[in-house]
């Protein structure tokens, strides 16, 4: 795959936060028609790396050869007219504009306007031309439509479709798939295979190891913003890899520990919202995992935010410890025992621009309340616990958060929630964006909140998660359960019958060990 020059050389590279070495003399190259997988624990510096690329950050020191010329990018805007376009894992979309303006941003196309010096945006051609774009990506959404109004999977598809737009020699990809179904993975691979075939430069960031053996002709890894290897794809195992990335052997990934199953503490009854949600019903028990799992669009997220009072039911009822709970807001929720770790941890789980400690307090601060002012110490205190406790990555506990990687960001997420005691704790993607090291500790930490007798329940698109670190599986298609399944007996296939209709189809309703869900066979 490689050609006699690399289009991207990257020379000795280093650079530095205040507190953080986030690379060391890195060197890095891609070839015309290869795609490399960039791959490292958080904290790696891979982030860094290709936003210096982005021409986001600037280097502290080294070189950066463009088709064998030596280039300082300005701004993003430069690096871009240069031909380096980046998918980044946070989306990088604008609200409250339109899905054609976010695609085209910069380079609307323009008519001529009415006088000398006054030109408008052709939107009829912008939308055109973001129509064809989204139909390559396989997004089915309006190129009028406003980006709130999508979901996490949409929005992805729009920063691909996005990426697409410029005319790049070199396309950065940072956890793409991460938000995907298993068919929008598969068109994304065509789409980069496509991209190969034009001859640009492919960069595949990813912590799904089992994707870089799809996809990848070469595997480039950094450990502590430090060069580790660089070698062809076909001179790895997963083991090997895996190896290079946390610098030792990784015997055991899901760190599932038996529970003392309890009594009830959620009873969920006839939720529904619009189409989205539809007479959903279930229980949850003391010291459970009961994992969600569908696909795109099954409305697990949308029962998440109902149960967490961030969108208003239509019907349905709640009940915690044997008590109706009223939640018509966050607030509620949280006053009656629930938390939430949302898929968009960015927008949804943290402010960034405050810090690791605001960030942790959060939903706790009223306990530090002494006579009307803040008890300082003991908010420190508290911070410094919970941020050792889950190992997070930071100078300080008044770092901006918004300065830590996506897995730290996602420690602060799980110490605010561990913070308030949660009776009930929804994970949405636990550890989307994650990777491998950060992963088996997340693991670890849910068995033993469960083990601490906390009802757990978990959202996960990837099969061999909810496999792994659930007691019982919740399958969810168009809005509905289609099925339960009890550990023992779940399968790949058996939920993936369920998540496509197929199981819920042929199959009638039975007396099972876990409870009877109206209208949901718990058995097949």
């Amino acid at each position: 795959m490689q050609q006699h020059e690399p289009i991207l050389r990257v020379e000795r590279v280093s650079k530095a936060f205040p507190g953080v070495q986030a690379l060391k003399e890195v060197d890095f190259e891609v070839y015309p028609g290869e795609v490399v997988a960039l791959l490292g624990e958080n904290g790696a510096g891979k982030s860094t790396l290709m936003k210096i690329l982005a021409g986001a950050y600037t280097k502290d020191s080294g070189r950066i050869l463009l088709n064998g010329q030596e280039v300082e990018f300005t701004s993003p805007h430069h690096a871009q007219s240069l031909g380096i376009s980046i998918i980044y894992q946070e989306f990088n979309l604008i609200p409250v504009q339109t899905v054609a303006a976010n695609i085209f941003i910069t380079r609307e196309p323009i008519q001529p306007g009415v006088g000398r010096f006054l030109s408008l945006i052709d939107r009829r051609k912008m939308e055109a031309d973001a129509q064809k774009l989204l139909d390559v990506v396989g997004a089915h959404v309006s190129p009028a439509a406003l980006i709130r109004q999508l979901s996490v999977a949409e929005r992805q598809l729009v920063e691909i479709a996005k990426a697409l737009a410029v005319d790049a020699r070199v396309i950065i990809m940072d956890e793409p798939t991460s938000a995907l179904g298993d068919d929008e993975t598969e068109r994304l691979f065509a789409i980069i295979r496509d991209l190969q075939a034009q001859g640009r430069g492919i960069i595949f960031i990813t912590h799904r190891i089992d994707e870089v053996f799809q996809i990848a002709d070469r595997v480039v890894v950094l450990r502590d913003g430090h060069f580790v290897s660089s070698k062809p794809i076909t001179a790895h195992d997963k083991s090997s890899i895996i190896g290079d990335m946390v610098g030792r052997s990784l015997d055991q990934m899901y760190q599932k520990e038996a529970a003392d199953i309890g009594e009830v503490v959620m009873q969920v009854r006839g939720l529904a919202r619009g189409g989205a949600v539809e007479n959903v019903s279930f229980d949850l028990r003391r010291g459970e995992i009961l994992g969600f799992a569908g696909l795109v669009g099954a409305g697990r997220t949308e029962t998440a935010r109902l149960l967490f009072g961030a969108d208003p039911k239509d019907a349905g009822e709640v009940i915690i410890d044997g008590q109706k709970a009223e939640i018509h807001s966050p607030e509620d929720a949280i006053r009656a025992g629930i938390g939430l770790v949302p898929e968009d941890r960015g927008n949804q789980g943290l402010i960034l621009l405050l810090s690791v400690l605001r960030n942790t307090l959060m939903p706790t601060l009223s306990r530090f309340g002494r006579s009307g002012l803040l008890d300082q110490s003991a908010m420190r205190r508290a911070g410094e616990e919970y941020v050792e406790r889950l190992s997070v990555r930071t100078p300080s506990l008044d770092q901006k958060t918004q300065l830590l990687s996506g897995g730290n960001q996602q420690k602060v997420v799980l110490a605010k929630w561990l913070l308030s005691n949660p009776k009930v704790l929804i994970m949405d993607e636990p550890t989307r964006g994650i990777d491998v090291g950060a992963k088996s500790e997340i693991y670890a930490l849910m068995s033993q909140l469960a083990r601490n007798g906390m009802g757990i329940i978990m959202i996960s698109s990837e099969l061999p998660e909810i496999l792994a670190m659930s007691d019982r599986i919740l399958v969810m298609a168009e809005g509905r359960v289609t099925g339960i399944l009890e550990r023992g007996e779940a399968t790949q296939e058996r939920i993936m019958a369920y998540a496509t209709h197929q199981a819920a189809l042929s199959a009638a309703p039975t007396e099972s060990t876990a409870e009877s869900v109206e209208g949901a066979p718990v058995r097949d």
